[in-house]
């Protein structure tokens, strides 16, 4: 024989939790200011007494709302919705002030625990009935937690996204040597997501100081495949189109080996052996000669 489940939280249970939840905020607020608590205040200085305040209220109202609504076991309602983007949100805040997200999350459990801790010691609520209500609330803080958590690692993407462009930026440095003249060191390997920020940022540069050539140094890629080669002629190509000269300088003997091997055709290419020796071209080309000091 199954066990008949619970029924879920009524409109009649939800008023009972307002009524308690009204009475715990002041207990909440307390606990976050209280010695030796690290959660806003306190020790962590996360947020000062009236931000702590304005939070109390707002978590108040928001939880209210969401117990008086007509089906507060919906999980689709809009005021449970308002609740985890108002938590979400919290974490957000808190990261950007050097907070953690398990702050956050302890706070959810505080709030959790303290009106836990009222139904039980409420008289008026049978057996069953805080079985109910103790299940509801579960799926509720279940809910929160989730959206803290989403925060949180929506927030890693995002730094771990803006640190791997600011490597690859820092990976392929374009630096002007003369008016007209760029250099571009390529070190590792070229993907697809590399070469196109390399070729927006290049070309941005060939348009916006109208650049006469761009010496692309290979002296720090120790190996290519074809669908790096086909990544560098894409380049080069790309710099042809804009008016400007390539000039492709330090290929190392395996290098031009897996070149010809793999059949690319660098003929109307300008090559040369050494950074040093492109840059002279470069120069030449623009009626710039360099002539080598001696002593």
């Amino acid at each position: 024989m199954t066990k008949k489940q619970p029924p879920p939280a009524t409109p009649k249970h939800s008023e009972k939790l307002t009524a308690l939840f009204n009475l715990t905020v002041g207990n909440i607020s307390a606990a976050l200011e209280a010695p030796g608590k690290h959660f806003f205040g306190g020790n962590s200085h996360l947020m000062d007494e009236d931000e702590i305040a304005d939070l109390s209220i707002e978590v108040m109202s928001l939880i209210t709302a969401l117990l008086k609504s007509a089906d507060p076991t919906d999980k689709d309602s809009s005021e449970l919705d308002a609740l985890t983007v108002f938590f979400s949100s919290l974490s957000q805040k808190m990261m950007m002030r050097g907070g953690h997200v398990e702050t956050v999350a302890r706070y959810t459990q505080a709030l959790q625990h303290a009106l836990i801790d009222a139904l039980e010691k409420d008289s008026n609520i049978t057996f069953s009935q805080s079985r109910s209500v103790l299940l509801y609330l579960t799926g509720v803080f279940n809910e929160l937690i989730m959206a803290v958590f989403h925060a949180y690692l929506e927030e890693k993407e995002r730094a771990l996204h803006a640190q791997d462009v600011q490597l690859r930026e820092n990976a392929t440095p374009i630096t002007e040597i003369w008016d007209g003249v760029l250099t571009l060191p390529i070190i590792g390997t070229l993907d697809s997501s590399r070469t196109m920020l390399v070729m927006e940022a290049l070309l941005s540069r060939i348009a916006k100081d109208h650049v006469h050539s761009v010496v692309m140094d290979l002296t720090g890629v120790k190996n290519i495949d074809s669908q790096v080669s086909h990544h560098l002629i894409q380049i080069v190509r790309a710099v042809q189109l804009m008016g400007s000269e390539a000039i492709i300088t330090g290929i190392q003997p395996e290098i031009a080996r897996a070149l010809v091997s793999l059949g690319i055709d660098l003929r109307d290419v300008t090559t040369r052996s050494t950074l040093s020796d492109g840059l002279k071209e470069a120069f030449q080309r623009m009626g710039i000669y360099v002539n080598s000091k001696k002593d």
